[in-house]
C-alpha cells in the first residue's frame, strides 16, 4: 500500500473510491461539495438523504456512481463536530474509510477530510496512521485457503490524501510509527512458542542491524555477575534461558537528553506454583510481553525517525513456569540494589523482572525512565480495556507522557501514589513482599517498583488492558493493539526541546 500527498483537487479526482470526511456543520451541501454533487447528478445529496446520514462521528455510506464519473464509488466517513474534531477523530475516520475502501474491492482510495487545527502536515499523518493501521492485517499463522491465497481479499493499494500535497514527509512519519506498531502488535499475537525470550532478543538484534543501534545482549551468568536475583528468581524455571536486552539509539551529536524506556518482556506467564487456574486467562499469557512489545516497536520506529535524544531501550526478559527449580512461595530473593524480596505469590513475577531492569536502568544515569507493563488485573478492573493506568511522582514527566498520549491518541488515567499503601507490602522477613492486600492492587504494585528507582525521574504505566482487544475498533484489529508505541515515540520527539 502506497500513500500519496496528492495536489489533485476533489473535483478532479479519478480512482476506485472517492471517500469524503463530513462534519456534522458541513450539512447542507455548499461550495465544492454542493459542485461535486452537481457533477454526479445529485447522487451526493440522494446517499445522504437514503441513509440520513448527519456526519455523526464514526457513521459511514457508499454508494455506486454511474459510468461517467471519473470515480467508481461515492462514500462518506462523519467526523461529528468540527469544533470537537481532534486528531484521534481523522486517525479513526481514515480507518473507517480504508476499510470502507476495502470491502468495496477499491484498489485506488481517494480520501478528502477536513484538516484538524489547521494544520495539513498534522492532518496527512493521522489519516495516514489511521488507514495503514486499519488495513494491517496478520495471517502468519492461519492455513491457505482453497483458492490457494493466504486467507486474503482484495486490498487497498494506493491512498491519495487530496488537497495535502507537498506533506511527503509527515507520510513518512507516519510510515516510521505504523512500522513500530504492527511490530509490537505482531509479536503480542504470537503465541509463546514463536515468541520466546530468545525471539525478542532477536527482535533487537533486528532492529539494530536494520538502523545501525547498539544492542547488548546479557545471559544468565552476566545477570547473576549482577546480582539480579529478582529477575532470576522468575526465570529459572523454564527451560529456556533468560535474555536481558539493552538496545540504544544514540543521536548525532550530543544529545538533548537520555532517557530509558523499560518494557516488562515476560513471554508467556503461567503464574508459577501459584499457577493460574481455570477462568484465569491463563491461554491469553502470551500477551505478557506487552511493554516489552511497544518498547521493541518504539525503537524502530526511533530508528527511522532519529530523534535529538539518546535513548535506552531494556527488558528482562523471561518465561514464569513451573519445574523443580521454580521459586516457592515464602522464598526471598535479592535484587540488584540489594533489597530483599519476600516471594509472597509467585503470580506477581513481572514486577519482579522489572524491579532489575529498572535498577539497571538508572545506573545509566538517564535524565527519565518510563516502564510499560501488563502489571495488574487491578488496573484493567479499575479502567477497563481501552485506558491505561499512569503512575508518577513526577509532575513533569507525567504530564509529558499524558501529552505525549493525548497527541497520539492513547488514552491513560493518572492513578494516585498513595505511600500509606505500600503498608500492604511490608514483610517480616524481607524489606517488603512482592504482593499486598487485594484492594488498591495496581497502586501497590507501582509502590513496588518505586523501590527500585532512587532519583530519577519515573514514569510507571500499566498497560494490561489496552495492549489486546478481541473486536475491531477503530483503526485496531482483532489482536494485539501495538498499544504504548505512539505514546512513546511522541514522548522521546519531544524531548529535544
Amino acid at each position: 500500500m502506497e500513500f500519496h500527498a496528492s495536489n489533485t483537487p476533489l473535483l478532479d479526482w479519478s480512482g476506485d473510491a472517492l471517500i469524503i470526511g463530513l462534519s456534522e456543520d458541513a450539512l447542507p451541501l455548499t461550495g465544492i461539495l454542493a459542485e461535486l454533487n452537481s457533477r454526479v447528478s445529485g447522487l451526493l445529496q440522494d446517499l445522504i438523504d437514503d441513509v440520513e446520514f448527519t456526519g455523526k462521528d464514526g457513521s459511514t455510506a457508499i454508494t455506486r456512481v454511474g459510468s461517467g464519473a471519473s470515480f467508481r464509488k461515492l462514500g462518506l466517513v462523519g467526523v461529528g463536530a468540527s469544533s470537537a474534531m481532534t486528531p484521534e477523530t481523522l486517525r479513526r475516520a481514515a480507518a473507517a474509510a480504508a476499510r470502507l475502501a476495502k470491502k468495496e474491492k477499491s484498489a485506488s482510495l481517494g480520501l478528502s477530510m477536513p484538516q484538524v487545527h489547521s494544520d495539513p502536515a498534522l492532518t496527512a499523518q493521522v489519516l495516514a496512521e489511521g488507514a495503514s493501521l486499519a488495513l494491517h492485517q496478520d495471517n502468519r499463522f492461519k492455513s491457505e485457503d482453497k483458492t490457494g491465497k493466504k486467507n486474503g481479499s482484495a486490498t487497498v493499494e494506493h491512498i491519495y490524501l487530496l488537497g495535502l500535497a507537498g506533506q511527503e514527509s509527515q507520510l513518512q512519519t507516519a510510515q516510521a510509527i505504523c512500522d513500530g506498531v504492527i511490530l509490537a502488535r505482531e509479536l503480542v499475537s504470537a503465541p509463546a512458542n514463536v515468541v520466546t525470550p530468545e525471539a525478542l532478543a532477536q527482535a533487537a538484534q533486528d532492529i539494530a542491524t536494520a538502523h545501525g543501534l547498539e544492542l547488548e545482549i546479557l545471559e544468565q551468568a552476566q545477570c547473576e555477575a549482577l546480582g539480579m536475583g529478582a529477575y532470576l528468581g522468575v526465570a529459572k524455571a523454564s527451560e529456556l534461558p533468560p535474555k536481558f536486552i539493552h538496545l540504544t539509539y544514540r543521536p548525532t551529536g550530543t544529545p538533548s537528553r537520555k532517557v530509558a524506556i523499560v518494557g516488562k518482556g515476560l513471554t508467556f506467564d503461567s503464574g508459577g506454583l501459584n499457577i493460574k487456574g481455570a477462568g484465569s486467562g491463563i491461554e491469553m499469557m502470551k500477551i505478557d510481553m506487552g511493554g516489552a512489545a511497544a518498547m521493541l516497536g518504539a525503537a524502530k520506529a526511533i530508528a527511522q525517525l532519529k530523534p535529538s535524544a539518546e535513548v535506552h531501550f531494556i527488558s528482562a526478559a523471561a518465561e514464569n513456569m513451573i519445574s523443580g527449580r521454580a521459586m516457592r512461595p515464602g522464598d526471598i530473593l535479592t535484587a540488584s540494589n540489594g533489597k530483599t524480596i519476600e516471594v509472597n505469590n509467585t503470580d506477581a513475577e513481572g514486577r519482579l523482572t522489572l524491579a532489575d531492569a529498572l535498577v539497571f536502568a538508572e545506573k545509566l544515569g538517564v535524565d527519565a525512565i518510563v516502564d510499560l507493563a501488563t502489571l495488574t488485573g487491578a488496573c484493567i478492573i479499575a479502567l477497563g480495556d481501552d485506558i491505561a493506568g499512569l503512575f508518577s511522582e513526577n509532575e513533569e514527566l507525567a504530564g509529558a507522557i499524558a501529552a505525549a498520549a493525548a497527541t497520539a491518541g492513547e488514552k491513560f488515567w493518572r492513578l494516585p501514589m498513595e505511600e500509606k499503601y505500600f503498608d500492604g507490602l511490608k514483610s517480616i522477613v524481607a524489606d517488603m513482599k512482592n504482593t499486598g492486600p487485594r484492594p488498591g492492587g495496581s497502586i501497590t504494585a507501582a509502590l513496588f517498583l518505586k523501590q527500585f528507582v532512587t532519583a530519577t525521574p519515573w514514569v510507571h504505566l500499566d498497560v494490561a488492558g489496552p495492549v489486546w482487544t478481541e473486536k475491531e475498533s477503530g483503526y485496531n484489529n482483532p489482536g494485539g493493539t501495538g498499544f504504548g508505541v505512539r505514546t512513546l515515540v511522541h514522548w522521546v520527539l519531544s524531548q529535544g526541546a
